[in-house]
């Protein structure tokens, strides 16, 4: 049978593997054959068009993941949060080298009037810090409260030499900016700048009572070894080499993130709750010249420069390595390879997106099992399905598209 069209979401009650992705498919079913690996979803996108939409294992100990299932993805959001800030500034609405105190008068506070957009999608706005930025920790999941707290306070001047990752910090200051261009609060900005473009709606920042039924269950803590992230480098707080990654987390972070406080706030750099499908339709977009079936996204101008994936800091002065942030988005992982030909995001815990513009490839992975056994904190599940899925694409191109078919398969 043939896949849905293009034009429109997947039918949600039927996986689509297109017999060109069987391999990807098959690698990614191994991956959830039991329980106590949990669940996912994978969905791919090629040419604009869905050729993968399928999942597998447990949303939780008693419930099957379905085809509405969905997770929270933590740093996925951030590329999410990017691509709105490229709807606005194609518009004009904002501007890359503008000063973020353009848009946002408080922020020229302390030495920041000269900071610009540009530098806060590159992670270059010196504002990862978030321990001791409030007096009661709980108010960094108040937006207006951290926003504000943010606006106040002074840079770090790592910031000239290098990126600093925003960990927990990103997702509000482009969520602030967002909304003072558009007089509107970031949900509707994310209902009208992403849903509606794509005609997909679950992109989800504070998820309503009325979807959590359709949450997948997340386990085990974030950590290493079984020890809470935060607390393991505690006690290194004091040392300069890692001072400021202590600092762009706070004591009870890896806690929290497992109960309900993420599903009621709008923390964009973290608390990101998506479906695969909804995520590969927009790097689908992203990798296919702005265009995802016959919906545009993005202008082709901005993505040629997203893919460009322009010079950014080769080292991190936070996370201590190269990730290569450039305009919201970071070099993407695919196998082993860190390539500046794929770009997108990844989230704590193995969830993230990918798209590869030169093959028209995207590439998205949600799942409720966080990393591996011997940390929770990520894993080689998405690079591992993003090389195969390139496999597929690059032996896709030679071949007439007309004379493949889809496998339309009814979920179980």
């Amino acid at each position: 049978m043939p896949s849905a069209s293009s034009d429109s979401t997947p039918n949600t009650g039927h996986m689509i593997v297109d017999d060109r992705f069987t391999a990807v498919a098959a690698k990614f079913f191994a991956m959830f054959r039991r329980k106590r690996q949990g669940g996912g979803a994978l969905a791919v996108y090629l040419n604009g068009a869905p050729v993968l939409d399928i999942w597998a294992g447990w949303a939780d100990h008693d419930r099957r993941w379905h085809a509405d299932t969905m997770a929270l993805s933590y740093s996925t959001g951030k590329g999410v949060a990017a691509t709105i800030a490229h709807r606005l500034l194609e518009r004009g609405l904002l501007e890359l080298d503008a000063p973020v105190a353009t848009y946002w008068p408080e922020f020229a506070a302390n030495g920041k009037q000269d900071i610009t957009v540009r530098e806060v999608l590159n992670h270059r706005a010196g504002l990862q810090r978030v321990r001791g930025l409030l007096d009661n920790p709980a108010d960094l999941l108040d937006h207006d409260a951290l926003a504000a707290a943010l606006a106040a306070a002074a840079p770090d001047p790592l910031r000239l030499r290098a990126s600093g990752y925003h960990g927990l910090t990103f997702g509000t200051l482009v969520a602030e900016m967002t909304q003072r261009v558009t007089g509107r609060g970031f949900t509707d900005v994310v209902r009208t700048e992403l849903e509606e473009p794509l005609g997909e709606n679950d992109f989800w920042f504070g998820v309503p009572q009325r979807q959590r039924h359709r949450l997948a269950a997340l386990s085990p803590r974030l950590g290493v070894a079984k020890v809470p992230f935060d607390r393991m480098i505690a006690p290194f707080a004091s040392l300069r080499s890692v001072h400021s990654a202590r600092s762009a987390v706070y004591d009870g972070w890896a806690d929290m993130t497992l109960g309900q406080q993420p599903y009621d706030a709008i923390m964009p750099s973290w608390n990101g709750v998506f479906t695969a499908r909804a995520v590969a339709r927009m790097y689908g977009a992203i990798a296919n010249d702005g265009m995802v079936g016959h919906r545009r996204l993005l202008r082709t101008d901005t993505t040629d420069l997203i893919a460009q994936m322009p010079p950014g800091s080769r080292f991190d002065y936070v996370l201590g390595a190269p990730p290569h942030f450039a305009l919201g988005y970071h070099r993407g992982i695919v196998g082993t390879t860190l390539t500046r030909r794929a770009l997108g995001h990844f989230g704590i815990g193995g969830s993230g997106g990918i798209a590869i513009p030169s093959l028209g490839l995207a590439v998205a992975f949600v799942t409720n099992h966080l990393g591996n056994h011997a940390m929770s904190l990520g894993d080689a599940r998405l690079p591992v399905l993003a090389a195969l899925s390139r496999r597929a694409a690059v032996g896709a191109a030679d071949l007439d598209p007309v004379s493949t078919d889809s496998l339309d398969v009814a979920a179980g």
